[in-house]
């Protein structure tokens, strides 16, 4: 997929009403220049998430969610970036550049995507025409109404029934081709991917069919699942099956629970429980415990209880672990040697699953229980082991109150203070002087820039005080440098750019301050700051060459710009 044009970004952010967009989704009060509401992504009793039109941010001050108008679509409206920026272009009336959209490799996105639309609607054709096929879904105890919700279908046992069908021409082949429909055999020949097999359509976030998972009617076929390979729209490591269904049926979804099969996901929702979904053949990923975090705030993993559902399990826990910031909760629950989900909710109906999903084992316990099996905690030693084994764990936990518990109940358990020992081992040095309270030129500047980024444009290139030897100078010099790229760039999208660096909270904060005076000011007060910085810079040089002179004395070139400066001084 092609990067979409920096300058495109820009744009459409300074085009749209980031007050009118988060405003039709949260009810905005106005604040002076600013509005707030009660923050969309957590709990809470008193406002504290504020909406920026100036500077086309959004920031909550309890649980520290911020962005653009882009990041508060991708995490309201749960959508990927590329789909949030289709979303702000059509509010817009403008175009994606084309070079940014997806490619299928055999044709424009919106032709693969019709393919793949095509394909499904042959398989749900195939069903209907298979007495077979309808006899196997009944006994699975699948009804019209959930084989419609999920727009199951099947495939023929026929070598090239998909091909015949849909492929009339060259292109339509390259995109059956690029879709993943097609297998080719070593003599070369190519024929259907997918035959005799029940098929379920993999849909992305926005609906449309992006790849199919098919499984086999009889115990004798194997695999017993086959997937579509990975393509431009289809990672597997990255879509959860039954997500857009989940989207469907809930306005607001307050868990998700994770099973291994296409056909728990549909069997659970048969009988009602509609928050299930699936990964793809795969072990849980960062990518699918972000979708799946991003989307509901409690997450429930379904497996297996023998060895290799407990491995499942401690690979999606170390996925979560990095996620688990507050107000997110993740929890464990094993079957029964020999059942599944679906055989439970058929056998126990939903009140049954309801309850073993009541009595799930939180994050919290299955992660000292695992680290803790073969340790006895009744010696120092093993509670020595026990702390050692946790400690590159909850390392990864988000800084919060989950983090801070966890090593409280690790001291409970083993007597160490980890917290406390990481806290020695990787102290940081001393705050640098842009994240105290003090006042200096440097700060004040880079206050203002953050508070209007079109005063970079207003700076003399290279600047005179690029080489002051001074804190928070090369971050000034960064920032005006990011803005005279990117001209059309607002505070939000400036401080986006800053994700992740050690600077990224002050930055936050000092554009957060709302600063005296109006914004028709501020160029004057930037004038002077960089116009006082140059002075410094002088004055540097000035005691450079003084040393210099005293120490080895100076050169002819030397002594020439020592007298310029001096000039320079005896002016001002």
């Amino acid at each position: 997929m092609a990067r979409i044009p920096d300058a495109f970004i820009d744009d459409l952010l300074a085009r749209t009403d980031i007050v009118e967009l988060i405003g039709a989704r949260v009810p905005l009060k106005r604040q002076g220049h600013e509005y707030a509401a009660r923050c969309p992504f957590h709990d809470e009793r008193s406002p504290s998430f504020t909406v920026s039109p100036n500077k086309q941010f959004y920031h909550c001050f309890g649980c520290g969610a911020h962005g653009t108008a882009i990041a508060f679509l991708m995490n309201y409206d749960r959508l990927e970036f590329l789909d949030a920026v289709e979303e702000l272009a059509k509010r817009a009336g403008v175009e994606v550049p084309r070079e940014a959209r997806r490619s299928g490799g055999g044709g424009d996105a919106t032709d693969l995507y019709d393919m793949l639309e095509a394909a499904a609607q042959f398989f749900r054709r195939q069903l209907q025409d298979t007495p077979v096929a309808q006899d196997y879904l009944r006994q699975r105890g699948v009804d019209t109404d959930c084989r419609q919700r999920f727009g199951i279908g099947y495939a023929p046992d026929a070598w090239d029934a998909l091909k015949n069908a849909l492929g009339t021409d060259e292109r339509r082949l390259r995109l059956l081709e690029a879709a993943g429909l097609f297998s080719k055999g070593d003599s070369g020949r190519v024929y259907d991917k997918f035959r005799k097999r029940i098929m379920f359509p993999i849909h992305d976030r926005r609906g449309r069919v992006i790849a199919f998972g098919g499984r086999v009617t009889s115990k004798d076929d194997s695999p017993k699942y086959l997937n579509s390979p990975e393509t431009s729209l289809f990672h597997k490591g990255r879509e959860l099956y039954g997500l857009w269904q989940v989207r469907q049926a809930h306005s607001k979804i307050e868990r998700l629970i994770v099973v291994e099969g296409y056909m728990d996901v549909v069997a659970l929702f048969q009988y009602g429980v509609t928050q299930a979904v699936a990964t793809l053949g795969t072990a849980t990923t960062p990518d699918h415990a972000e979708l799946l975090f991003r989307n509901a705030p409690d997450v429930v993993f379904c497996f297996d209880g023998d060895k290799a559902g407990r491995g499942a399990a401690w690979k999606a826990l170390e996925a979560a672990l990095p996620r688990m910031r507050d107000g997110r909760q993740a929890f464990f629950l094993f079957l029964p040697e020999g059942e599944d989900p679906d055989s439970i909710v058929r056998k126990d109906g939903a009140a049954g699953f309801e309850a073993r999903l009541q009595h799930a084992t939180p994050l919290s316990e299955f992660v000292f229980a695992e680290l803790g099996k073969d340790v006895n905690l009744s010696t120092l030693d093993g509670r020595a082991r026990l702390a050692e084994r946790a400690r590159p764990l909850l390392a990864q936990i988000p800084d919060g109150a989950f983090r801070d518990l966890m090593h409280a109940r690790l001291t409970q358990i083993t007597g160490a203070n980890v917290a406390k020992a990481q806290e020695n081992a990787t102290r940081a040095p001393p705050p640098r002087p842009l994240a105290s309270g003090r006042r200096s030129l440097v700060r004040s500047a880079i206050t203002l820039l953050l508070q209007d980024p079109t005063l970079g444009l207003d700076v003399a290139w290279p600047p005179l005080f690029s080489a002051l030897r001074q804190p928070g100078v090369d971050l000034l010099v960064e920032l005006i440098t990011l803005v005279r790229a990117r001209p059309q760039i607002a505070t939000g999208a400036l401080l986006e750019l800053l994700a992740g660096r050690e600077e990224e909270a002050a930055l936050r904060k000092l554009a957060l301050q709302a600063l005296p005076g109006e914004p028709a000011g501020w160029l004057a007060e930037w004038r002077g700051a960089l116009a006082q910085l140059d002075q410094q810079t002088l004055s540097q040089r000035v005691d450079e060459l003084r040393a210099r002179q005293s120490e080895a004395g100076l050169s002819d070139e030397e002594k020439n710009e020592l007298r310029e400066l001096m000039k320079v001084f005896a002016r001002r």
